[in-house]
């Protein structure tokens, strides 16, 4: 960036491509937005580069609008990664402690870290996150930050997000030629969940569920530990490949159908109300059925949230998440989606907006933009610690290599 004092996020999606700017302030309070911008996707599908020219096109245009909006030249970014591609397990290490006294150090706590990426992975695939979960010392389990204690052994549990190794290549060598430096790459659900979710939230039992365009990615918290994380190959772009079908026209004509009358839920649209699809686009004719449109809409979320599900079921969550679902993301202000949801996921559902935040720019409260404004939360907190180096290293997602240590709530 021109100046060290401003942070970038960059959310690369299916649909769009959303660039934050938040400025760091001296009270302390973390960063203020200043500026927000959307440009849609080219070049982008199911949150994976398949054309890198239009990809960059892309890029450049969103960071062009927000450099105009807040007069600050962009060049550096943190960068929200999704896809379907993505995959998460979790892993366990051990190690000996190292000081002849048994005191826990920083350098014990990165090597019994770095000891549970010992696992086999394909060659293709590489890994983005490493992120404990909770310690155990001499057989005392459930500890959040084992630094200055005292024992023998140290174990950790850890969840490890990995991703298709060529599609990150790709991602990168488009936002190189778009003219940034990606200071990190983030996980876009587990973004999006530094600015819609509260610590207690995390604390209870909480899913965050980011409705993209081509995916939907999905991160658990409870106890304030990351549960699991899962992206489905379907998002709310589907549901606008439906309405193009189903009403027998345009791609672009289908997306403002979809936005401005798409209901989730048949039953409150009456049988007789019509679209009159020229007043969208002049060369239309029809009139077509907003109750056969909400058939459509809701035929489709019903599978993303299945499928949601299906991945709570996995864990042993579903249903069964005190805190319930937290929407975030384009897919979530389509009318009546939180209804369908909870009736989907037997959860209480609300949707998620940026509450973390300070800033005078509504948009910047978008669900879209969630992913984003966390982000520059994510830069903001990383900022924030390293101007004390202890504080930094004993509380922050201390970057060794691929190694994080992740913020602890």
């Amino acid at each position: 960036m021109a100046q060290a004092n401003y942070l970038v996020g960059l959310d690369v999606g299916s649909s769009s491509v959303r660039v934050v700017v938040g400025k760091i302030e001296e009270d302390g309070k973390g960063p203020n937005i200043i500026g927000v911008s959307e440009a849609p996707s080219a070049g982008i599908r199911k949150g994976v580069i398949v054309d890198i020219d239009e990809a960059v096109s892309t890029i450049s245009q969103a960071l062009e609008k927000v450099e105009r909006m807040t007069g600050v030249q962009i060049n550096h970014a943190v960068v929200g990664i999704g896809g379907s591609h993505i995959s998460s397990v979790e892993s366990h290490g051990v190690i000996a402690v190292s000081r002849a006294d048994g005191e826990i150090t920083e350098n014990d706590i990165i090597r019994v870290i770095d000891a549970s990426q010992a696992i086999s992975i394909p060659q293709n695939r590489e890994i983005i996150h490493v992120i404990p979960k909770n310690f155990t010392v001499d057989g005392q389990s459930g500890i959040k930050d084992p630094l200055g204690m005292s024992g023998i052994r140290l174990e950790v549990d850890t969840v490890i997000v990995q991703a298709a190794a060529p599609f990150l290549k790709n991602l990168q060598k488009a936002i190189a030629q778009a003219g940034l430096q990606i200071d990190d790459m983030v996980l876009g659900p587990l973004a999006a969940s530094q600015a819609a979710l509260s610590k207690r939230q995390k604390e209870l039992g909480v899913a965050l569920i980011d409705m993209g365009g081509g995916t939907t990615g999905l991160v658990v918290f409870e106890e304030g530990e990351l549960l699991s994380t899962a992206v489905v190959p379907v998002g709310s772009a589907h549901i606008t490949n439906d309405v193009a079908i189903g009403l027998r026209t345009s791609i672009e004509t289908a997306e403002r159908v979809k936005v401005e009358y798409a209901h989730a839920l048949p039953r409150e649209v009456p049988r007789g109300e019509e679209i009159d699809l020229s007043k969208i686009d002049p060369a239309e004719e029809e009139k077509a059925s907003r109750h056969q449109l909400a058939e459509i809409t809701e035929a489709r979320l019903e599978e993303i949230f299945d499928l949601i599900n299906a991945e709570l079921k996995k864990i042993g969550r579903d249903g069964k998440l005190p805190a319930g679902a937290v929407l975030t993301g384009a897919g979530a202000k389509l009318s009546g989606v939180l209804e369908l949801a909870k009736k989907r996921l037997k959860l209480p559902v609300q949707i998620g907006i940026s509450a973390n935040v300070n800033t005078v720019i509504d948009r910047a409260s978008d669900p879209a933009f969630a992913t984003a404004v966390g982000l520059v939360l994510w830069a903001g907190e990383y900022h924030a610690n390293t101007k004390s180096p202890k504080v930094f290293e004993s509380k922050m997602f201390k970057k060794v290599g691929k190694l994080f240590k992740r913020f602890l709530p």
